[in-house]
């Protein structure tokens, strides 16, 4: 049985580290999961998410809605760098089907991009908020 969080987690980041758009504005070892602002920037964290399960078929798969949010951070960089990051992002996630490590995704899609202050106005933060639909045998 794969986790559907971590799954779509390791997707997402595969995807991002293969895209030279991204990796030119954000460091590969930058691109992780976490929850707390970041101690190195730029950056893009995966937060931990949420997963609605969607029941079982008669061929014993389980299905389940994930939802999860990419948080861009910048340092010194301006608020514009932030949007330019969540930009490269949201484009490498949005033309692919994503592949999952043992199961399927039968439907991805970036649902939102927000552009938000952070009360220390030298960071830059943007969100970009994904959902999933993934499917695997039990």
């Amino acid at each position: 049985m794969i986790e559907p969080v971590t799954a779509l987690q390791t997707a997402i980041r595969a995807r991002l580290l293969n895209k030279p758009e991204v990796i030119a504005l954000v460091p590969a070892d930058h691109i992780r999961a976490g929850s707390t602002r970041p101690d190195k920037t730029p950056c893009i964290t995966m937060s931990d998410g949420s997963t609605m399960l969607h029941g079982n078929d008669y061929r014993a798969q389980s299905a389940a809605w994930v939802y999860l949010d990419l948080h861009v951070w910048t340092l010194d960089a301006g608020q514009d760098a932030a949007k330019e990051i969540a930009g490269a992002a949201a484009a490498a996630l949005s033309k692919y089907s994503l592949p999952i490590e043992g199961g399927y995704c039968d439907h991805f899609k970036v649902t939102t991009t927000r552009h938000v202050r952070d009360p220390n106005p030298a960071y830059g933060h943007s969100i970009l908020s994904v959902e999933a639909l993934i499917r695997w045998m039990v």
